[in-house]
């Protein structure tokens, strides 16, 4: 399967999940994957939720952030990743002041 994220329309998300500031996402979704190149803008946050669908992992490309998954902090920085099982309750913010860039991949289950 090619997936081709310059064919799909940015769109820009003001508070997701009643977090802060804005993201833009190119979002790519059926029934086995949703798939979403990111960027949190700087002063932005996704807000605190459950991970309903299934695992979801975000692969940082750049600038500098902080996942709080299940009441545990993790760093965000270029080429580490994020994963939060599904059923756990997380959140991800951008803390640096450069737009934090991710590749978010949720396999559904």
């Amino acid at each position: 399967m090619r997936i081709d994220f310059n064919t799909i329309d940015p769109i820009t998300i003001p508070g997701m999940n009643e977090g802060t500031g804005t993201m833009t996402v190119r979002m790519f979704n059926d029934e086995h994957y949703r798939i979403i190149p990111t960027t949190i803008h700087p002063g932005g946050s996704i807000g605190m939720h459950t991970q309903s669908s299934g695992d979801d992992i975000n692969y940082i490309i750049a600038g500098t952030g902080k996942a709080i998954c299940n009441g545990n902090e993790e760093l965000l920085e270029p080429g580490v990743m994020h994963i939060c099982p599904q059923g756990s309750e997380h959140t991800i913010i951008n803390t640096g002041t450069e737009d934090l860039v991710m590749l978010t991949v949720v396999v559904k289950k």
